[in-house]
């Protein structure tokens, strides 16, 4: 009976990750066969879940979605992995037993607020919502470092987003629907202050207690991800669900 309900929760998870690759070409995250999404696997904390490297994310399915070890074995598929994809997710996914989602994403915005030494300004309600829970990484290569692996995980501590120096967004999450919550808010947030800095105009920015409050506010409760951020998530899967449910095969 375990084995049975580990390979259910394996399948819902499988479609929830193939539903976020499909959301990341609706709303325009994708940056060719690059970037990644993986998703632990059920029963099994030291394998997960990611793309098969090589297809287009419109392309990704729950069935295709490959599985692997944290020492770089394919579980299953017939497929390999992206060699940063797999240093990046294990580097988070054993750092932090909690998250079982992780998400990278390489967005115009969200690579120039990577370049700003300012990091992400406090000038919305959806950057001062995310602007607690996010940490920073300077750039390095990750393809075989383990020393940079280790320090990216470090630098996730009770984090729940990061922006990596020169090169990205990166969001996490005890669920899949989670990890998208807080990516699409960091990305929104860095959208607008790419918007805001090129126009030239004068900034206002909020009253520094209003900022605390909106961070206090934005902090992922302790037991389990919040009751509207599982909402949005369900109504980001029967979006996907009414544009094209192949990827739940």
């Amino acid at each position: 009976m375990a084995s049975s309900r580990h390979e259910e929760q394996e399948w819902r998870v499988r479609q929830d990750l193939a539903a976020c690759y499909r959301a990341f070409v609706h709303y325009g995250w994708t940056d060719l066969i690059y970037t990644h999404l993986s998703a632990r696997v059920p029963g099994h904390p030291d394998q997960y879940l990611i793309n098969p490297y090589g297809l287009l994310f419109h392309e990704i399915t729950a069935s295709n979605l490959i599985k692997v070890d944290f020492d770089g074995q394919v579980v299953q598929g017939e497929y390999p992995y992206n060699d940063a994809g797999h240093a990046i997710h294990t580097a988070v996914l054993k750092a932090r037993p909690d998250i079982q989602c992780v998400l990278h994403s390489h967005t115009r915005a969200g690579m120039a607020v990577s370049c700003m030494e300012g990091g992400l300004l406090p000038l919305t309600q959806q950057a001062n919502e995310i602007g607690g829970i996010v940490g920073y990484h300077p750039y390095d290569l990750v393809t075989d470092n383990e020393q940079e692996c280790r320090k990216l995980g470090a630098d996730m501590a009770d984090k729940w987003a990061m922006i990596m120096h020169n090169h990205g967004l990166l969001s996490a999450g005890r669920s899949v629907g989670e990890a998208f919550y807080h990516l699409y808010t960091l990305e929104n947030a860095c959208k607008v202050q790419v918007d805001v800095m090129a126009s030239g105009a004068r900034i206002i920015v909020p009253a520094e207690e209003v900022v605390q409050g909106l961070n206090r506010y934005g902090r992922p409760p302790a037991e389990a991800p919040a009751d509207f951020v599982d909402r949005a998530w369900c109504a980001v899967v029967r979006l996907m669900d009414e544009k094209d449910a192949s990827y739940r095969k």
